[in-house]
Order: C-alpha cells, then sequence, then structure tokens
C-alpha cells in the first residue's frame, strides 16, 4: 500500500476536485482516489455475475423501478435489439 505524504494529504482534503485525480508523470496514467467503502460498494456492482446474492437482491428493486417508470412498455423493446449481449 502506498502511503500519501502530508503535502498530498493536504492536496487531497483542498482539492477542489472531488474526487481527487492524480496523474503518473511516467506513464501519463490518471487515477482516482476514492474512499475504500466507495470502492468497495462500486467493485461489487462490476464483479457481481447473475448467480450472486449481490444481483438477487437488487434486480427486484431495479425492475420496479423501471417499471414505475415504464420501461416495460411494448415500445420499449426496440432498445433489445441495440443491446449487443442480445445481438451480437
Amino acid at each position: 500500500m502506498i502511503e500519501l505524504t502530508m503535502e498530498q494529504r493536504k492536496a487531497v482534503a483542498t482539492d477542489a476536485e472531488a474526487p481527487p485525480r492524480v496523474l503518473d508523470p511516467n506513464t501519463h496514467t490518471k487515477y482516482v482516489l476514492v474512499p475504500e467503502e466507495v470502492y468497495d460498494r462500486v467493485r461489487r456492482v462490476f464483479e457481481a455475475d447473475e448467480d450472486s446474492q449481490f444481483v438477487r437482491e437488487v434486480t427486484p428493486q431495479v425492475l420496479k423501478i423501471f417499471g414505475r417508470d415504464r420501461w416495460d412498455d411494448p415500445s420499449m423493446d426496440v432498445y433489445n435489439e441495440l443491446d449487443p449481449r442480445i445481438n451480437p
């Protein structure tokens, strides 16, 4: 684990851009610094597969919202044609 220097901690604390972004000057790779708790929550979404507990818990809530917002209207089916998982 890399520890922030005092100067870096001050910059993170006072940086107007949130979350703070850092640049590796050698590779020009940009990074975003987020609290570990945020990273862990987001990671669960990307690592989730269709059989995971997370997906089983969240899917009914998402479908309820979609239904409320009329995503289940048959006229919305046209968007299924744009899904590369359905139409490779």
